[in-house]
């Protein structure tokens, strides 16, 4: 039997997000405006598949073919004929619906291999007795042979992402090793140019090693472009210590390239002159290439304040990138929630009230600090590997420490990703159940709140510019752990991601996630959220429950064989479990048992009358070394600080690694959501909605592409087929 932790289970949940009613609302402009850049966002998201494994394009289009041929409901017939149970046919659709979902064959939280939970010889029956085989049975031979090997694969280096030995990264060639990436590294920064939108290709001529770094970008010419600056172009070849690197233009051209189409079309429609030259600067970015455009265009983004229809696209999040310096292509369109965003708003404003509660000195602190925008919105559209609930961008440090972010918590997501069943919850005591169920909604809308804005948003970085001109009072500030004054910081063009690479995503998780539990414990800021007295207590009760439960849950996403984390955000809840369960005095418990069914268990519990005193005091003395590390570059002692923690062993009064195969005997699978497509109908945009089903979200996707489905197919062929000799 193969681990279920590679399979998704036929009951997994499905829910349609609902955003009929707050796309009603918009006015005939504010809806072409979102419809343009849902387009944008589809198209681009595809990029996805091509960057998270060689197979994912190709399985994505065998499917796309089937789909279109057949509808779900008619393709149930077929399966019967071919020999499948209702049981098999189910666990195909689901494996599709997550292969759209995930926008890969790995989960977009936790990063393993997900393969169809059916043989192998019935999947192909299908293909083989479909509409589509019978249509065109070459190219859906052809099609089969590119994929069934790595469809159904578990061999140890393609269960997970990572790099080298470790796993499967499409970021790079299969020949790379996290060497290759550190001295790609370098080479970038010694060109102050950003890895955000790259990929990186090694090969080996005449004995010397060559590495070719692709940026993202419709144009495909490598010269110069007019409007850009030569520290802009950076395009050619450059000999690098004992190597040659050559930059080009031109990855995923023929998809940013409809990215541009869209954008372009959604100029027509927006709000004002910031919305205009913030798309303006997205095209020139992905025209040409160009990171420093798509951060003038974030500019533009964040002086766009309050705007009803919100959106964020291009290369932004780097959790998948094993390095850590990558991004993943995601694109949002959303509309605001009134009611929710006021109370954010008011967070905002107590914002400078709430920083100085934080457990570092002043200096550690931004000298001034940006208030954001902060709103709760709805998903109309989110293109990419998953949902997340909240976000905070951009992700480049140089613009959030000097000119500000936004923060947003998407609602529609929070409202269906967080409901819980009973007799689904796990590790927790029977008394603690309800509670957890009543109170996880409004305790998880504090925490978002907090980790977003005065978690990502607060801290300052030490630098030293390229002129020499320094941020801080180096003879004055001093470091709180030792007394002594600082001794290290970021130079030049070092960044937080550059400099602590792969560890900076789950180490910046973990703070933002430290500064919640620590504020939510503020009277004020349960106040602003509308709880008071015992109900703020409640409040406050469950998110710190929630957070060490997590914590437990997080050993799902370790992987023993590499030692390494799949997931940033559930080794920074490991991490904080860690360090409750280190500060004692009963303030945490986690002991094994044996279940009702009989089976191993574990059941977690908090002493509620010690978290404002020794749970207060552990994780205040840690947030300030989290800190301490991270703005003084010390990429020493926060990675011994935090990989210390992160360490899951058998040794001392917790067997982790026996832990882990309890939550995976008892894991629930991570929810997946069905999108609505948007059609220009007249002078009108129309809205389709489809069920909380794989089927409802399987031709989401059928319909999501009707103009052109044939040649985005084509193209996506194109492009894998192009490096499939990188992975081999």
């Amino acid at each position: 039997m193969v681990d279920s932790q590679y399979y998704l289970p036929n009951d997994i949940g499905i829910s349609a997000l609902d955003c009929r009613e707050a796309c009603r609302l918009l006015s005939p402009k504010e809806q072409m405006y979102a419809h343009y850049l849902s387009r944008a966002s589809w198209y681009g998201g595809l990029i996805v598949l091509i960057q998270t494994s060689p197979e994912s394009a190709n399985i994505y289009v065998l499917l796309q073919k089937m789909f279109c041929a057949q509808a779900p409901q008619q393709l149930e017939a077929v399966a019967t004929a071919a020999g499948l149970s209702a049981e098999e046919y189910q666990a195909f659709l689901v494996y599709a619906a997550g292969l759209y979902a995930n926008m890969g064959n790995y989960k977009s939280f936790g990063d393993t291999k997900f393969i169809p939970n059916l043989p192998k010889e019935k999947f192909k029956a299908l293909v083989w007795e479909s509409l589509a085989f019978k249509q065109s049975p070459g190219d859906m031979e052809t099609l089969w042979g590119y994929c069934c090997e790595l469809l159904y694969s578990l061999e140890d280096k393609q269960k997970q992402l990572g790099l080298g030995e470790k796993g499967i990264s499409a970021y790079f060639s299969g020949n790379c090793c996290l060497e290759d990436a550190e001295f790609a590294q370098k080479f970038l920064d010694s060109k102050n140019l950003s890895a955000y939108n790259t990929r990186l290709f090694k090969t080996e001529i005449d004995g010397k090693r060559c590495y070719e770094v692709r940026l993202a970008s419709a144009e495909k010419d490598n010269c110069a472009v007019e409007g850009k600056s030569e520290s802009e172009v950076c395009c050619g070849k450059y000999e690098f210590e004992d190597s040659v690197f050559s930059v080009k233009r031109g990855d995923y051209a023929f998809l940013m390239e409809k990215v541009c189409q869209n954008l372009e079309k959604a100029k027509d429609y927006a709000a004002n002159e910031n919305q205009k030259r913030m798309l303006e600067e997205y095209i020139r970015s992905f025209t040409c290439g160009s990171v420093e455009a798509h951060k003038e265009g974030s500019r533009y983004w964040i002086k766009d304040k309050g705007p009803i229809v919100e959106s964020y696209i291009g290369f932004i999040e780097s959790y998948r990138d094993p390095f850590g310096s990558r991004g993943e292509f995601e694109g949002f369109v959303a509309v605001v929630n009134k009611a929710m965003s006021a109370r954010f708003a008011q967070l905002v404003s107590s914002a400078e009230v709430l920083l100085p509660e934080l457990p570092w000195p002043l200096a550690f602190e931004k000298d001034r600090f940006l208030k954001p925008d902060f709103t709760s919105l709805d998903v109309l559209t989110f293109a990419g590997s998953g949902i997340p609930a909240g976000i905070n961008i951009p992700n480049y440090d140089d613009i959030r420490q000097t000119e500000g972010f936004k923060n947003v918590s998407l609602g529609n997501v929070l409202a269906v990703a967080y409901a819980t069943q009973k007799d689904k919850l796990t590790f927790l005591e029977e008394n603690d159940k309800d509670l957890y169920i009543k109170w996880k909604g409004p305790s998880f809308e504090v925490q978002v709140g907090l980790h977003e804005l005065l978690g990502h948003g607060s801290g300052k970085l030490f630098v030293q510019d390229d002129k020499g001109k320094y941020n801080f009072d180096q003879t004055a500030v001093r470091n709180p752990e030792t007394g002594e004054l600082i001794s290290s910081w970021y130079k030049g063009s070092e960044t937080w991601d550059s400099k602590f690479s792969t560890i900076a995503s789950s180490y910046e998780e973990c703070r933002a996630e430290c500064v919640g539990l620590y504020l939510c414990l503020n009277k004020q800021v349960l106040s602003i959220f509308g709880h008071e007295g015992e109900d703020a207590e409640e409040v406050v009760y469950v998110n710190w429950l929630n957070m060490v439960r997590a914590g437990l849950l997080g050993l799902e996403f370790y992987t023993p064989e590499s030692k390494s984390w799949r997931q940033a955000h559930m080794q920074a809840r490991f991490v904080i479990l860690r360090v409750l369960l280190e500060a004692g005095e009963g303030l945490v418990g986690l002991r094994e048992c044996t279940g009702a069914d009989g089976r191993p268990d574990a059941v977690i519990t908090l002493d509620r009358s010690k978290i404002y005193t020794v749970g207060k005091s552990a994780i205040q003395r840690f947030l300030c070394k989290l800190q301490v590390h991270k703005s003084t570059a010390d990429v020493e002692g926060g990675r011994a600080l935090y990989e210390g923690y992160s360490a899951v062993t058998a040794d001392g009064t917790h067997n982790f690694l026996h832990l882990r195969e309890t939550v995976l005997l008892r894991k629930e699978a991570r929810k997946m959501f069905v999108q609505a497509n948007t059609y220009i109908k007249g002078d009108a945009v129309e809205l389709v909605e489809y069920e909380g089903s794989a089927a409802g979200l399987i031709q989401s996707f059928v319909e999501r592409f009707p103009d052109d489905a044939e040649e985005v197919e084509a193209q996506l062929l194109q492009m894998t087929c192009m490096d499939s000799s990188c992975w081999c």
